[in-house]
């Protein structure tokens, strides 16, 4: 969670207090002190200015109009407030649920509140008091229902940058129900700036509350609020102003009261000390029969609709994984790995649209599941360990929620089973189990990390899809991460999906490498092979990139010369022909397949690096 809001100690914040106070004092005594004067008539008082006795005079049957102004506190606050509570509940839930459901009712609630936010709030308020009838009543519902558009769009809004988080991807890929989704990872991310925004409509809707009353809708007699009693004291402003000011002065003064409190918590929001951060038809798999498969993907392409196009990020990828193997997953920024990671795991944006010939995860086809069948699937068979650890866990939860829920939703556990497995899973990561005590932001990178990979052996996957786990962590902390998924492997037997930039850490780390260019696996080959035995010119730039201690400081790094190619308009040959220092012809006008070069090793190019020019 948020650090707590350091409110200051301003004239504003004094006034605001003060004046809050008073309006609570004279909500709560008010009807004590003043009710059986304020409805005491007196037929020798009637429509008195202002004296001693009455300082603001008295009403059509001489009742005291300050008695009636202090008596009307109650029930004009109680209203208001309701009116927002009941406003805000409505429109929160509408908007933020956009950010859990799926793209068609997301689009449908869109419409809606696009709809609602299209009538003005208080014509729509007028309209529905006389609906629902005039009374309190009646004009506290046409209030809240009026409201909820606005707080929708609010809610809308903030929602969708919680939406595009990895700490709610994560939460997906455990499989959690979209009202715990809605309830543990949206509303706590998003609750500052609505009770921001609720603050100041409260006073918003004490003036509407008002004028509905003035109006004839809201409060009818016998009963009163402040609207009401400005309307009573119109007719005679001219002649005693005094009589019609005084509940108007009791409406603006509550109504400031609200914003300035509404400033007040911005302004604390606003001083809180930031948390600490951390910087062509590919062939079927290869081997036995897919029986004995962890993961089985095969003709995995991913389209994007852009503003100028389609895009295919991913094009015709095919992968498979054992049990305890670590595969590799290289390439530049842009190759498409993450995306790979994402289609695997069925975490990709909405409009993203997916084909595959096959897609099995421990022999499951999740093509033929149903949607609640696949998420389960997915959720108690694989685990997702994010580049950024400090965006993959949800800031406003401790460690302990976070990592007991996926248990406690699939699993039945009790809370505290599930926290005695929670502790097991620190331990075996090497953290102590005081961490579940603490939050995200308290903790750092590499802890970070390591409690991403407990949350994940929680469920006890047999598929662990790793996005750049290391690449925001320093040396050592990369090689304590790679040890610990070693570790994991030998005593789980799960599979590890490892994508990297880091060719060396690859090489070093994994049993096989696939190396990925413009969308396509280019590359296929065990690791030991990677530094002398690549094939694929691509491959053996990456190589050749990696620093050596031992080069030549006075010559520049090598580098992978050129650009990767244009993804709205793909050449029809091989995607690295414009940068291939062994192009041809051919390789402009047709892309190679991925062909096997022995029973280990595949690569696709049509003028491969012979083994022996390599190793020179």
């Amino acid at each position: 969670m948020s650090l707590p809001i350091r409110y200051p100690r301003s004239p504003m914040a004094w006034a605001a207090a003060a004046m809050l106070a008073s309006l609570v004092v004279l909500a709560l005594a008010g009807p004590l002190l003043w009710d059986a004067a304020a409805d005491r008539p007196d037929p020798t008082a009637v429509l008195q200015g202002p004296s001693a006795a009455h300082p603001f005079g008295t009403d059509s049957l001489g009742r005291d109009v300050l008695d009636r102004v202090l008596t009307a506190t109650r029930p004009s606050l109680l209203l208001a407030l309701a009116a927002v509570l009941l406003g805000a509940t409505g429109g929160i839930l509408l908007g933020a649920s956009t950010a859990v459901v799926g793209r068609r009712t997301r689009r449908l609630l869109a419409g809606l509140i696009n709809l609602l936010l299209a009538f003005p709030a208080l014509l729509v308020a007028m309209f529905l008091a006389v609906v629902f009838g005039a009374g309190a009543g009646g004009a506290m519902l046409a209030l809240a229902v009026s409201s909820v558009p606005g707080f929708a769009r609010l809610a809308q809004t903030l929602a969708a940058a919680v939406a595009g988080t990895d700490h709610l991807a994560s939460a997906r890929v455990l499989g959690l129900r979209r009202h715990r989704l809605l309830w543990r990872h949206v509303l706590p991310n998003i609750a500052e700036p609505l009770l921001l925004s609720t603050t100041t409509a409260a006073g918003t809707a004490l003036v509407a509350l008002a004028g509905l009353s003035f109006l004839g809708l809201g409060v009818q007699p016998p009963g009163y609020d402040w609207g009401q009693l400005l309307n009573q004291g119109l007719d005679r402003i001219y002649a005693e102003p005094l009589p019609a000011l005084a509940p108007g002065l009791a409406v603006l003064y509550a109504a400031v009261a609200f914003q300035l409190l509404g400033e007040v918590l911005a302004g604390g929001v606003a001083r809180r000390s930031p948390a600490p951060r951390t910087p062509a038809a590919p062939a079927s798999t290869s081997g036995p029969a897919a029986a004995g498969l962890v993961l089985q993907v095969e003709d995995l392409t991913v389209e994007l609709p852009t503003p100028d196009g389609v895009i295919r990020p991913v094009r015709g990828v095919s992968l498979s994984l054992r049990p305890g193997e670590i595969v590799g997953l290289v390439g530049e920024s842009g190759s498409g790995k993450s995306l790979t990671a994402l289609a695997v795991a069925d975490l990709l944006p909405d409009r993203a649209r997916i084909s595959r010939r096959t897609h099995r995860l421990l022999g499951a086809d999740l093509a033929a599941m149903t949607p609640k069948e696949r998420e389960r699937h997915l959720a108690t068979g694989l685990a997702m360990i994010f580049q950024n650890p400090a965006s993959a866990l949800n800031p406003s939860l401790r460690i302990a929620t976070q990592l007991t829920e996926t248990v406690r939703t699939h699993r039945g556990a009790s809370r505290a089973q599930a926290l005695a497995e929670a502790s097991d899973a620190l331990r075996r990561v090497a953290l102590p189990p005081a961490v579940l005590r603490a939050r995200p932001h308290q903790l750092s990178g590499g802890q970070r990390q390591r409690v991403m990979i407990a949350a994940g052996l929680m469920v006890r996957p047999r598929l662990i899809i790793a996005d750049e786990p290391t690449t925001a962590l320093d040396v050592t902390v990369q090689r304590q991460i790679t040890r610990l998924l070693s570790e994991i492997r030998r005593d789980t037997s799960a599979a590890v999906l490892f994508i990297s930039h880091d060719v060396a850490l690859v090489g070093e780390f994994c049993d096989r490498v696939l190396v990925m260019y413009a969308g396509t696996i280019v590359e296929s080959l065990p690791a030991d092979r990677l530094p002398t035995g690549a094939r694929h010119p691509y491959t053996r730039a990456l190589v050749a990139s990696v620093p050596d201690l031992t080069a030549d400081r006075d010559r520049p790094l090598p580098t992978v010369e050129g650009a990767p190619p244009e993804p709205l308009a793909p050449a029809p040959g091989c995607p690295f022909e414009p940068r291939c220092p062994r192009r041809r012809d051919h390789c402009a006008e047709e892309a190679p397949p991925l062909e096997d070069l022995d029973a280990v090793h595949r690569v696709a190019c049509w003028y491969p690096v012979a083994a022996e020019v390599f190793a020179s």
